[in-house]
């Protein structure tokens, strides 16, 4: 597996994800980083974009489906999260993503809950 990364920390929305419907109503901030694993030597000898991975492509992508789709579960966006990077950036071998919902609705204050999954090209 090759070790170069490329990251993006802290990409913040606003979306409409939760088991009850008044938070998928309501809606709720997320906070969310992406670590994407590629081989980033082409990039680094040419100086050019189409030998790395557009991180504004990158953060585009996560943004419409966390924004345009509603999921139950963070778990369920990050899993489909993680597929859509796979399948729209071929040179992706395998992608980290961390999805926070900031301040939940819980009965004490809690700063963020969330996952992290990593899933790797088969």
């Amino acid at each position: 597996m090759n070790e170069d990364t490329i990251f993006i920390e802290g990409l913040e929305l606003y979306a409409y994800h939760g088991v009850p419907e008044a938070e998928r109503e309501i809606g709720h901030r997320y906070r969310i980083d992406a670590r994407l694993r590629l081989d980033l030597r082409e990039a680094g000898k040419t100086d050019s974009i189409q030998s790395t991975v557009d991180y504004a492509s990158v953060a585009q992508t996560i943004v419409e489906t966390a924004t345009k789709e509603r999921f139950l579960l963070v778990e369920a966006l990050a899993e489909t999260l993680c597929n859509r990077l796979l399948e729209g950036f071929p040179t992706v071998e395998e992608v980290t993503l961390t999805v926070r919902k900031v301040l939940p609705p819980f009965p004490c204050v809690v700063a963020s809950v969330g996952v992290e999954i990593t899933r790797r090209r088969t």
